[in-house]
C-alpha cells in the first residue's frame, strides 16, 4: 500500500520510522486521548515491530522531507466496515495533514468497495471530532460512560463518554 497525496506519502511503516514514532509517541499531548501512555523508546520500539506487520497501520510521511509525522488506522471490523483513527505529531497539527491523509484513505477504500466508515472518539477531543465533520462524517451516537483505559487512584474506573461518528460510501446504495 502506497498512496501519494500534493504533500504525503500513506505507506507502511518501516524500521527507519522508530525516532519519528518515539517523538510523537512519547509526547503525553500527543496520546491523551488514546488507550496508552506516552512510551518510553524501548516501548516505541515493540510498537513499531506491531505495526510494521500490522495492514491497518498506515504510516504518514511528508513527501518533501521523508519524516514521518503520525498515522491513520484502518481497521476491518464487520459487515464490509473499517474503523478510522488518527494521531499526528503535535509539530504538524493544524495544517492540514489529518484532512489529507484521511480524505486519500477514505476515497481509496470507498473505490475498493466499503460500504461504510466508523469513528468513535472522546467528547473532549474536539480537534479530532471536528476533523471527522470536515471529513463527512455524521455523528451517530453520544456514548455515556461507556469505557475507561485507566483507573484513578482509589482503583475505581475513570469512565469516559463516547462520541461514535459515521460515513457511508457514496457510490452505494441500500
Amino acid at each position: 500500500m502506497n498512496i501519494t497525496t500534493d504533500r504525503l506519502i500513506l505507506r507502511k511503516y518501516s524500521d527507519k520510522d522508530l525516532m519519528d514514532l518515539y517523538e510523537y509517541l512519547s509526547d503525553p499531548d500527543v496520546v491523551k486521548y488514546e488507550p496508552y501512555r506516552s512510551m518510553m523508546l524501548e516501548e516505541s520500539r515493540g510498537e513499531l515491530d506491531r505495526r510494521i506487520f500490522s495492514d491497518e497501520m498506515i504510516a504518514v510521511e511528508l513527501k518533501t522531507t521523508g519524516k514521518l509525522i503520525g498515522n491513520v488506522y484502518l481497521g476491518k471490523r464487520s459487515n464490509n466496515t473499517l474503523e478510522i483513527g488518527f494521531v499526528f505529531n503535535k509539530d504538524y497539527w493544524r495544517q492540514g495533514y489529518g484532512f489529507e491523509s484521511c480524505t486519500a484513505l477514505i476515497q481509496e477504500a470507498f473505490s475498493k468497495g466499503i460500504d461504510r466508515i466508523f469513528a468513535e472518539c472522546d467528547p473532549e477531543n474536539e480537534t479530532s471530532w471536528r476533523l471527522l465533520e470536515r471529513l463527512g462524517f455524521t455523528r451517530t451516537a453520544h456514548l455515556e460512560k461507556n469505557i475507561y483505559f485507566w483507573k484513578g487512584k482509589d482503583g475505581q474506573p475513570i469512565w469516559k463518554d463516547t462520541y461514535v461518528y459515521s460515513l457511508e460510501n457514496p457510490g452505494k446504495t441500500s
